[in-house]
């Protein structure tokens, strides 16, 4: 009984290291007409992890350029897109579609109490290119996302020109929760816009104040 336990328990062990999964997709899509896409995905279950959602969906002319990569060993996510996107009415035989653009990505990063938010929505014209990293502290990257004891890193760059409505959102809480049971928030930016626009902004997000070497004033002009 007791060598039984020993190797359900070296089995359990091996199936632990070796859990998790590689993904990568890189696709190039253009044409006229209808579409409808969704990607989920997650380096872990539950809430824990990296998790990615992104849908899109509309009528008239399209073009986008992606790339997808996850390591779930590491517990990483890249993100990359290129898109653009003109809303008109198709008619086929099959019946008519007649749908604005939509365009929805959440990313977020649970070691990190990290979460990104790009959103457009009733979209006649949209051209926009996206990067989103994210990935757990104990990653073993040596690139800028490399943050010595973070618990996690979350970094966004969003460049867009849109005519409809936007939503670009981000937030920071502490990945543990306090005697209350709640995560106490570092911080939050919520965006909604609508008309004519064109936007840029860089997000960055690591899990605490021991990352990396960048300094911030602790009491800031706003």
């Amino acid at each position: 009984m007791k060598r039984e336990l020993i190797v359900l328990t070296i089995i359990g062990m091996f199936l632990m290291s070796t859990a998790g999964a590689y993904i990568y997709e890189r696709s190039k899509i253009e044409g006229v007409g209808y579409r409808n896409h969704e990607l989920a995905a997650g380096t872990a279950e539950g809430d824990s992890g990296q998790k990615v959602v992104r849908t899109v969906s509309g009528s008239g002319r399209f073009f986008e350029r992606t790339e997808f990569e996850l390591d779930g060993c590491r517990g990483i996510i890249n993100y990359t897109q290129e898109v653009e996107f003109e809303y008109f009415p198709i008619s086929y035989q099959t019946g008519t579609y007649d749908r604005k653009w939509q365009d929805r990505l959440c990313v977020s990063n649970y070691d990190a109490g990290a979460v990104v938010t790009e959103q457009y929505t009733q979209a006649e014209h949209l051209q926009k290119n996206t990067d989103v990293r994210t990935r757990t502290g104990s990653s073993d990257v040596t690139d800028d996302l490399a943050c010595g004891m973070c618990t996690g890193t979350l970094v966004a760059n969003f460049n867009s020109n849109v005519i409809g409505v936007a939503h670009i959102g981000w937030l920071s809480r502490d990945p543990k929760a306090n005697e209350k049971g709640r995560h106490d928030e570092y911080g939050r930016s919520v965006e909604d816009l609508t008309g004519v626009f064109s936007i840029e902004k860089f997000i960055q997000l690591w899990g605490n104040d021991t990352c990396g070497t960048v300094s911030v004033d602790w009491l800031p002009c706003i």
